[in-house]
């Protein structure tokens, strides 16, 4: 690796996760996580930040996604770049729904905005769920379809990487996971009007202005505004839920009872 190589990686590790607020917010959500050692999945890994903060905390970790670009960036950014070894974490070129080919079971799966981008959602949910162990946790994060910032969108309805739906509710979340198996025992909006109002329209126009370092700016300036993020909003702009695989024993203790 050159030295203007290293130069730039140093850069894009300091501004990490990104300029994206929202991003950001979701750093949040590690406090759902398990800790310590177990097989972790981040299925839609972008740019492998939370899959890198995973491996932190102990995890050995499989970040994933279709995209071939991405998948090379990661390896070299936190493999190569970072030392962190492959056997501790991997990146993988995979589909989400041939997921369960390689007959890999994981302790956790993060899914963050990837699911509105995929139609068979069903299937996907259902390959976390097989590939998950007992008492296994699923973390899904994605648009919450009644804000008014997704209704303007036109859908991409050929699953060509655009939004196919405007996202998901409560209610949505709970038809499609519980049916499987999931047991919902979390929920937390992500995205107040503070947080919508610095993305959409603060740093929209900062980004014309200067760049992406305006945009860096004001991620940065928003950082208060991401810490007192509430965890109840009447419409937020992203909706978290944890969805725990049920033991057998669970289970059946439930059944009974």
């Amino acid at each position: 690796m050159t030295a203007i190589q290293r130069l730039k990686h140093w850069l894009r590790f300091f501004i990490m996760p990104g300029t994206d607020i929202f991003t950001r917010r979701r750093v949040k959500l590690e406090n759902y996580w398990m800790r310590g050692p177990r097989q972790f999945l981040d299925a839609g890994c972008g740019n492998g930040w939370f899959s890198y903060r995973a491996w932190k905390s102990g995890a050995t970790v499989t970040a994933v996604s279709n995209q071939q670009e991405l998948i090379d960036k990661g390896a070299e950014f936190y493999n190569e770049f970072r030392g962190a070894p492959v056997d501790g974490l991997q990146f993988r070129l995979l589909n989400l729904y041939q997921l369960t080919d390689d007959n890999h079971c994981y302790d956790e799966v993060i899914c963050y905005e990837t699911l509105e981008h995929i139609l068979g959602h069903e299937t996907v949910c259902q390959q976390f769920f097989d590939c998950l162990n007992p008492g296994g946790v699923l973390h899904l994060c994605c648009p919450n379809s009644e804000h008014p910032r997704w209704a303007s969108e036109d859908l991409d309805l050929q699953e060509q990487g655009g939004h196919v739906r405007y996202g998901y509710t409560e209610a949505d979340y709970r038809a499609l996971l519980e049916p499987i198996g999931f047991k919902i025992d979390t929920v937390e909006a992500v995205g107040g009007p503070a947080l919508v109002t610095l993305q959409e329209s603060v740093q929209m126009r900062v980004r014309k202005w200067l760049g992406e370092p305006g945009a860096l700016m004001v991620s940065i300036l928003a950082i208060p505004f991401i810490w007192f993020d509430k965890k109840r909003i009447e419409v937020p702009f992203s909706i978290y839920v944890r969805a725990v695989k049920e033991s057998d024993s669970t289970s059946e203790a439930r059944a009974v009872s």
